[in-house]
């Protein structure tokens, strides 16, 4: 875009700046913005936004997205963009990368988020994240990068008080703000958006349970934000001076506790939902049960529950003022999330892993063989001679084991783990007792009870094969069945 084409009054100020050899000449021909993390739940957003919405902006610009996975991307559909946009494949943890990321860019969103791995390794995250942003802080000064904008986390409160998780987000917006770039900061908490990790452990956890146990960071404050808004921020920063070198607040326009939040939604659903609060429920154990009830991770789940345990609510909102946005509020944002959900399932763009064949059959033999298995075992009320099953201490079992196999029906039809990881305790167990009330085929004599007659021999024997089926197929879906990577 050329000088003479822009009214010269609205850059005025901008002219000074760029007498500074690190300020964002908006007259030069094209500028570059790159988005770290484009294939993200966030930087993925923010690149349609970019591609989709180019005459909004004041200046002419092309945009280079950097993934680690380069082939999650639609090449062809980016190269029909008016925006030029190149795609490249990196990971800012290496030097190298990060120069060829950052070479010839003025603008950089750093959106790049270290919580992958597995949920015992969890807390190695701080340390990739800080070598990752002083990478990058290094790259961007090497690089003569302009601007850099940060998506960071709403927190208040010395380091010692935050959470590892928190801290660590805090720590990247330091660094940064170390370089000799313009830093703009966007801190937020909760961001509502279909496949985001917050909105995903909401929906799971209200759709999935009838009765929820909480521990009590549930009742902490948040200012949720649709992500929605989020992008409308990212976006708009970059055409308005007043955003460079601050740090701002943004957030949805109601403050709730995760507990409010997911009575909201169960109200949508006009679903009954009980919640049970538990001090001593530790993040530890949450992430755990969250990791078992829904498809998050545990690595991910523990930090985004020890992020919930800290107030994080907007205390500068000078953020409407330079950018004026309607924001939605926390029922809007849920219902549109709600809508986007129905569209991915139409499309069949969402949960491409649980969809594989294999899994697929996983399911079916699961389920098939947990109901043959309740067939099965209530043979021993109705067809069985033996008066030893109908004792007071065999039925307490028989009514343990009925109870935890259709609790393990219900979770599987969901697509929990949980119910995988019933069934397959279960089936271990029911095959070691078919195998014990069959000793007397190679000792001679009974262990259980009294010896099973012909038939009573045939039926367990038939049993130990649907509990072998139960077993593979329960470790399959266990093992392989995630929503999220």
């Amino acid at each position: 875009m050329k000088r003479d084409d822009i009214d010269n009054s609205q850059y005025e100020s901008t002219d000074k700046k760029n007498s500074n050899p690190n300020g964002l000449d908006l007259y030069k021909d094209k500028i570059v913005i790159l988005i770290t993390g484009a294939s993200g739940f966030i930087g993925s957003r923010l690149l349609n936004e970019l591609i989709e919405n180019k005459e909004h902006k004041n200046f002419s610009y092309s945009i280079r997205g950097l993934s680690r996975h380069k082939i999650q991307f639609d090449i062809e559909k980016l190269r029909d963009s008016k925006v030029p946009v190149e795609i490249i494949e990196g990971d800012l943890s290496n030097h190298n990368d990060c120069i060829r990321a950052l070479s010839g860019v003025d603008i950089a969103y750093y959106l790049v988020h270290s919580m992958e791995g597995s949920s015992r390794n969890w807390k190695k995250f701080s340390e990739r994240e800080k070598i990752t942003a002083e990478n990058f802080k290094n790259a961007a000064n090497q690089c003569s990068v302009k601007r850099i904008i940060y998506l960071g986390g709403l927190i208040y409160g010395k380091d010692d008080e935050l959470s590892q998780h928190m801290k660590s987000r805090k720590q990247v917006g330091d660094i940064l703000k170390r370089s000799k770039s313009q830093v703009t900061i966007f801190r937020a908490a909760v961001i509502l958006g279909s496949g985001g990790g917050s909105f995903e452990m909401l929906r799971y956890l209200v759709e999935r349970l009838p009765l929820m146990v909480c521990p009590k960071w549930v009742l902490t404050k948040c200012q949720p934000i649709f992500v929605g808004d989020v992008i409308t921020y990212l976006s708009k920063s970059t055409e308005i001076k007043e955003t460079e070198g601050r740090t701002f607040d943004i957030g949805g326009p109601d403050i709730l506790s995760y507990l409010d939040m997911m009575k909201i939604y169960a109200k949508i659903l006009n679903k009954s939902f009980k919640i049970l609060i538990i001090p001593f429920l530790t993040p530890r154990l949450s992430s755990y049960w969250v990791d078992l009830v829904t498809p998050i991770k545990a690595s991910l789940a523990r930090p985004l529950i020890d992020s919930l345990k800290h107030e994080s609510t907007v205390r500068d909102d000078s953020i409407l003022k330079i950018i004026p946005t309607e924001l939605k509020s926390f029922k809007e944002s849920l219902e549109f999330c709600m809508k986007e959900e129905k569209k991915y399932k139409k499309k069949g763009t969402r949960n491409l892993k649980k969809e594989r064949t294999s899994l697929s059959i996983n399911y079916k033999i699961l389920l098939i063989s947990l109901l043959l298995l309740l067939v099965i075992g209530t043979t021993y009320y109705f067809l069985d001679d033996r008066k030893t099953f109908l004792e007071p201490f065999w039925l307490s079992i028989a009514i343990v084991w009925y109870i935890l196999i259709l609790t393990a029906i219900y979770f599987v039809r969901f697509g929990a783990r949980l119910g995988a990881l019933i069934a397959g305790i279960l089936a271990w167990v029911t095959l070691f007792f078919w195998i014990l009330d069959n000793a007397y085929v190679v000792f001679g004599y009974p262990i259980i009870a009294q010896k099973p007659g012909a038939d009573e021999t045939w039926r367990d024997m038939i049993g130990m094969i649907i509990a072998a089926f139960t077993i593979l197929s329960a470790h399959n879906i266990f093992h392989k069945i995630r929503l999220h990577s």
